[in-house]
Parts: C-alpha cells; sequence; structure tokens
C-alpha cells in the first residue's frame, strides 16, 4: 500500500507479515515474556501516534483525517478535528471536506491507517 504525501503506512507486523522473534517473546526472548514483551511494544507504538494526524479509510469509501486521540481493544478509533472526505464520483475537482470534529470510528469498518511522517509538526490536541 502507498503512503500518501506527507503520511506513512505504520504497522507493528515484519516485513513477511508476521510479528519478529522479539516481539513475540519479548526482549530477553523468554517465552514467559510473549505477553509482556508484545503489549509493551504495541502499547509503545501507539503511544508515539497519539496527537499525530491519521488518515483513515474506512470500507464504504469515505476518509477521515484528524488527530489519533485513542483507541480501544475492539480497534475502535477516535479522531478529534476530524474532516471528512467522501469518495471521488469521476468529477475533476475534490469535494470539500465535512467538518466532523470528534470522530469515533468502528474497528470493523478500517480499511486502512496511515499516520503523519515523524517531521511534520503537529500541535496536541487539548
Amino acid at each position: 500500500m502507498a503512503a500518501m504525501p506527507g503520511m506513512e503506512v505504520v504497522s507493528v507486523l515484519g516485513e513477511n507479515g508476521q510479528l519478529s522473534e522479539e516481539q513475540r517473546n519479548g526482549p530477553a526472548g523468554h517465552g514467559m515474556q510473549v505477553r509482556d514483551g508484545l503489549y509493551s511494544h504495541a502499547r509503545c507504538m501507539l503511544e508515539s501516534l497519539l496527537n499525530r494526524s491519521m488518515r483513515i479509510r474506512m470500507t464504504d469509501g469515505r476518509t477521515l483525517v484528524g488527530l489519533f486521540l485513542c483507541t480501544d481493544r475492539d480497534c475502535n478509533v477516535i479522531l478529534g478535528s476530524a474532516q471528512e472526505y467522501l469518495k471521488p464520483t469521476g468529477s475533476p475537482v475534490p469535494a470539500e471536506p465535512r467538518v466532523l470534529g470528534l470522530a469515533m470510528i468502528p474497528g470493523h469498518h478500517i480499511v486502512s491507517i496511515e499516520a503523519e511522517a515523524d517531521g511534520v509538526a503537529n500541535p496536541p490536541y487539548t
């Protein structure tokens, strides 16, 4: 999947689509650390994405862009200052975004998520 300009595709999976040995077993390589190692890595990844701009594509063709505020175990995502972009209809002129504000996206409707590249600064959501 190609990222849009200024955005990067974020994944916790390796190049082969699988978790790395360190992610499965934790940094020390002990089997008992599977849960702690994987969860601490995932938690660090999610914390690094907080207050960053995200572009989320949904199953119905809509795209939402906003600041990542939180998620839950069902993969629902909350975006702040969200804007909705409708699927292009063949018109050469892009449609104006619809301002949503705070938006909750159900996890089962998410097709892809792109996060803003690290080099672009973003003020924290307050």
